[in-house]
């Protein structure tokens, strides 16, 4: 691996770059709450070779919401269906506007 792969990651998303300890005090929450959200399956970190736990940046804002919504009274498992649907939807409007951009790109034929 190059340094020019190694700089490449720092702005990778999904690069597992940061253990649980690290993840858990980066979003304000406790090791279990990571725990618990990877057993609700809202989050599923990868492994490193030792078998610790690595979270990447996207799994971290996700976690981050989950959170919010906990702290404010939603049952965990209520919070991580609700962090998946707006996931969801949030990707059902880029697409969308992915298409509308297409198609106002695209001139229809003048008879």
């Amino acid at each position: 691996m190059t340094a020019d792969d190694s700089f490449s990651r720092l702005d990778d998303d999904d690069y597992p770059a940061y253990t649980m300890g690290r993840a858990a005090e980066m979003i304000g929450a406790t090791q279990g709450f990571l725990r618990a959200i990877g057993e609700a399956r809202l989050i599923t970190p990868l492994r490193s070779v030792g078998g610790h736990r690595r979270y990447s940046r996207y799994q971290l804002r996700i976690a981050a919401r989950a959170r919010e919504l906990v702290d404010a009274g939603t049952p965990i498992e209520a919070a991580c269906r609700i962090v998946i649907l707006e996931d969801q939807l949030e990707e059902a409007q880029r697409i969308n506007a992915e298409h509308h951009r297409a198609a106002g790109s695209f001139s229809p034929p003048v008879a």
